[in-house]
């Protein structure tokens, strides 16, 4: 077996440029978290409309996206937009918007399954009150749904954080492009990616414990509202 002397002074040596990266990682997640929500939920009410059109639209964004590695739309947004374009786009800008419409895919689909998970009867009887369809989306359905949408949602904006990890790959300056700096300087690799784990750690494990608990809590809200 080989012996290895861990060395995890560098971390705090380095602790600025952790720093650096960890806010980069965490701001870009909470604006593709924001801006995919946004999309998902538009993309998800066009599945539900009456235009074939627009729901033949949001299909053919949902699967494209979700169908397409994320790597490959990352490098596609990133080196071939530009050049079809003629408009320069830098990393981060690309970044944004590759991450906001390829979790907006998914979030489509929670939200549109989260509103067909609601009983018809609800919508009709707000219907025959003289309420209009959109009013009854607002008011009525969507209230609930989204209540039924929090778990699946959490879990899925965890997946945005995790997949921040490969925007390292076109110079973004997040956490993991800094450790890949790091590691060049100190060749510590595993002190350095030790550490980027642990951060993640850090933020993941109280987000995944969330989602279960409100999951949890529902069931049990389920369970007591069937029993009665």
């Amino acid at each position: 077996m080989i012996s290895y002397t861990w060395h995890f002074d560098i971390v705090w040596q380095y602790s600025r440029l952790f720093l650096a990266g960890t806010g980069v990682t965490v701001g870009l997640t909470i604006a593709v978290v924001t801006l995919g929500l946004l999309v998902g939920l538009v993309a998800g009410l066009m599945q539900l409309a009456r235009s074939p059109v627009l729901r033949w639209a949001s299909w053919a964004y949902i699967e494209m996206f979700r169908l397409t590695p994320l790597l490959v739309l990352l490098l596609w947004f990133y080196y071939a937009l530009p050049m079809l374009t003629g408009i320069k786009i830098d990393a981060l800008t690309a970044s944004i918007i590759t991450l906001s419409l390829y979790g907006g895919s998914f979030y489509a689909e929670v939200i549109r399954g989260g509103i067909v998970s609601i009983e018809p009867g609800q919508s009709e009887a707000g219907l025959a009150l003289g309420m209009t369809p959109a009013r009854v989306m607002r008011r009525i359905v969507l209230p609930q749904a989204v209540k039924r949408m929090i778990p699946p949602l959490v879990s899925q904006s965890i997946m945005q954080m995790k997949n921040t990890s490969l925007l390292s790959t076109i110079t973004v300056p997040d956490l993991l492009y800094q450790a890949g700096y790091i590691s060049s300087q100190t060749f510590k690799p595993m002190e350095v990616y030790t550490a980027v784990g642990v951060i993640f750690l850090m933020f993941l494990i109280p987000l995944t414990t969330l989602s279960r608990m409100i999951e949890r809590r529902q069931g049990d809200a389920l369970e007591q509202g069937n029993m009665l």
